[in-house]
């Protein structure tokens, strides 16, 4: 009997296993393989070594979205945690038509990110401009996705508006794990407000704003699809994110081989930058 079990389980196993394989794992290995190319993307290929990897580093267009991709990873995640730990408080508190609030602020996760991008899109186009227009402010009169200082805060706002629901239903989460007695005993030694949220709901869902930071980081270090949707790396390539950078110069630009370096490289500085949080946040809740 328990060898028919072990037996449907691994024939259910390996049938994903197969396809993970096909579909992750050796066009991950044949990336890695083109790294070491001058493949444009068809035709044949000469083996270059690590010239790619050393042409990366002199590469302006390349260094440019690393620094472009960072500052919106870094000001986004900033944005879209402490936005959901509000909204989380504030939806886990006793309020009327919880329930339906929860709902509602969770949609925007539902909605693909292409489609949020072309909704946005028209949003600064036309009509933001146009109340702009009415109110007389006149740094908003255009639309700022074809300003190269404005055009990322328009992605970084769309990134944080589809963001911000499964950050705070994680928050809400942790939040309901905290017991009622932490706060009964606060309260008894006089803690309200800023003291009672820093000194016992902090350290106690510290686990949950580790698990928010390291995905909000991933995702965002990864951003693409609204970048497509909304600038496609413009103005003068001002909003080109590594991602849509090895996309766009791989698929179309004959850099098929110079860009799958970028990408094991881009690998690479998400892994690292993942261990990092984690073992950062890991030593916060330590110490709180």
């Amino acid at each position: 009997m328990k060898n028919e079990r072990k037996r449907t389980y691994l024939m259910i196993a390996l049938p994903i296993l197969a396809l993970f394989i096909c579909f992750n794992t050796v066009p991950l290995i044949r990336g890695v393989i083109y790294s070491f190319t001058n493949f444009k993307g068809f035709g044949s290929y000469d083996w270059v070594g690590l010239r790619n990897y050393a042409d990366l580093f002199t590469d302006a267009r390349v260094l440019k979205s690393y620094l472009f991709t960072f500052k919106l990873a870094v000001v986004t995640t900033i944005v879209v945690n402490v936005l959901s730990l509000i909204l989380a408080m504030a939806l886990n508190s006793e309020i009327r038509a919880k329930s339906f609030f929860r709902g509602a602020y969770f949609l925007p996760n539902v909605l693909g990110a292409l489609v949020v991008g072309y909704i946005f899109n028209y949003f600064f186009t036309y009509i933001l401009p146009a109340f702009a227009k009415m109110a007389g402010i006149g740094a908003l009169e255009g639309s700022i996705l074809s300003k190269e200082g404005l055009a990322w805060i328009g992605i970084m706002i769309v990134c944080a508006w589809q963001a911000v629901a499964m950050n705070t239903i994680i928050y809400i989460s942790g939040l309901q794990t905290v017991p009622e007695d932490v706060y009964e005993a606060g309260g008894l030694d006089g803690a309200t407000g800023w003291n009672k949220f820093r000194h016992l709901t902090l350290p106690l869902i510290m686990p949950f704003v580790t698990i928010n930071l390291v995905l909000c980081g991933k995702n965002f270090l990864m951003v693409f699809d609204q970048i497509m949707a909304l600038t496609k790396g413009g103005p003068a390539q001002s909003t080109e994110s590594i991602s849509y950078l090895i996309y766009n110069n791989g698929m179309s630009g004959g850099q098929f081989g110079f860009q799958s370096a970028n990408a094991v490289v881009f690998f690479i500085v998400i892994v690292a930058i993942s261990v990092a949080q984690m073992k950062f946040t890991s030593k916060k809740e330590e110490q709180l």
